[in-house]
């Protein structure tokens, strides 16, 4: 049975590194196995324009910005950043709902165009 564990959780591995994606594995204290996949995005230079277009809009590019429940560089809601504010969690978690909402940095942008929000 552990051996088809472990040929199960490298076959997801490597099938998500082939799709881009970056596999982390953690292992509880009853030596569980608790996977979660995150996005491992090498942006293009027009995604990363886009990207600092909107943290410039939105927070001046601060991290530390404030706006009632809206918090850091690209003014997400608090309850999207679960209590880490770290500059790597923010970026992480905008670059997940951005490509969750809006399939890329210059969707996002032109949506941020018509509303003045993304």
């Amino acid at each position: 049975m552990n051996k088809s564990k472990g040929f199960i959780f490298k076959l997801i591995a490597a099938l998500a590194l082939s799709f881009g994606f970056t596999v982390i594995a953690q292992t509880t204290n009853d030596n569980s196995t608790v996977q979660t996949v995150q996005a491992a995005r090498k942006l293009s230079k027009r995604e990363r324009a886009a990207k600092e277009w909107i943290a410039a809009r939105e927070s001046g590019g601060n991290y530390y910005a404030r706006n009632g429940v809206c918090y850091g560089k690209y003014q997400l809601n608090i309850n999207y950043l679960r209590g880490n504010y770290s500059p790597k969690n923010q970026d992480a978690v905008a670059d997940n709902y951005v490509y969750g909402r809006y399939g890329s940095w210059v969707n996002a942008k032109n949506f941020w165009l018509s509303h003045h929000w993304y």
